[in-house]
């Protein structure tokens, strides 16, 4: 009973320290690994990156997003444009230009959105009280910067552009080719080593070493001996059984 108390209470304390990290990651993290990097924009606290969702509508995409994470406001649902706002973040799901199949993700930090968005702008998808919060009660909010798919008519503060090998090296799309090798055992291989079997690629077995003599191969014997297949000795009359000693 003591044992399995503090199992029990081990396993409280391994959750509450890995659930907290869980919920901690940046649904950010689960875009990298999903989707390809596009254009990256800004630097240091004002960031913008643009990931692309191939045959995906918006739809999909942020219904993909907000079951790995839940925002704090979701905007409603169509099929142009749609926002989610996180704690650290503000993410804007948008049907690319080019190619009406394909959805662009667009993840702009708190300070990107601040410095580059118009807060009147956001007021058809956001409700007040978040872009209250958002844009420090009117102090931000005073640009025209409407999405990645208009940055050429609404332009934000700098240029967008093909991310660099630092940008990957900082958001990293795990959708690249990559290539593999296999190692092969040497051909001077020590094969009788401790667990050594079979091999299919040279047609060697390994092999059981007996007791004995090396040298008289012919009267090898084993380490273990065969036990006596006789049967137990009876007393008639006595109603025991005995084993032989």
């Amino acid at each position: 009973m003591k044992k399995w108390w503090l199992h029990s209470i081990k396993i409280i304390l391994l959750l509450s320290l890995v659930i907290p990290m869980l919920a901690a990651c940046a649904i950010s993290d689960t875009v990298k690994e999903k989707y390809p990097l596009e254009s990256v924009n800004g630097s240091g606290s004002q960031t913008s990156y643009v990931y692309r969702a191939a045959d995906q509508t918006v739809p999909e995409v942020a219904k993909q997003l907000v079951d790995k994470k839940k925002p704090e406001q979701q905007s409603a649902e169509s099929t142009e444009r749609m926002f989610l706002v996180y704690s650290d973040e503000v993410i804007q799901i948008q049907q690319a230009p080019d190619d009406p199949s394909d959805s662009l993700i667009e993840i702009d930090s708190k300070e990107y959105v601040r410095n580059n968005y118009s807060s009147s702008f956001l007021e058809g998808y956001l409700l007040a009280s978040v872009l209250s919060d958002l844009f420090d009660n009117g102090r931000y909010g005073h640009g025209n910067y409407r999405g990645y798919s208009q940055k050429d008519v609404y332009k934000p503060k700098t240029t967008y552009h093909t991310p660099t090998d630092q940008d990957l090296k900082k958001a990293p799309p795990m959708t690249v080719n990559r290539t593999g090798s296999i190692l092969k055992r040497s051909k001077n291989a020590d094969s009788t080593a401790v667990g050594s079997g079979s091999s299919s690629s040279t047609g060697k077995t390994g092999k059981v070493i007996t007791g004995g003599s090396s040298s008289s191969s012919s009267k090898k014997s084993s380490v273990f001996t065969k036990p006596k297949k006789s049967a137990p000795k009876i007393r008639m009359g006595s109603g025991r059984v005995s084993r032989r000693r």
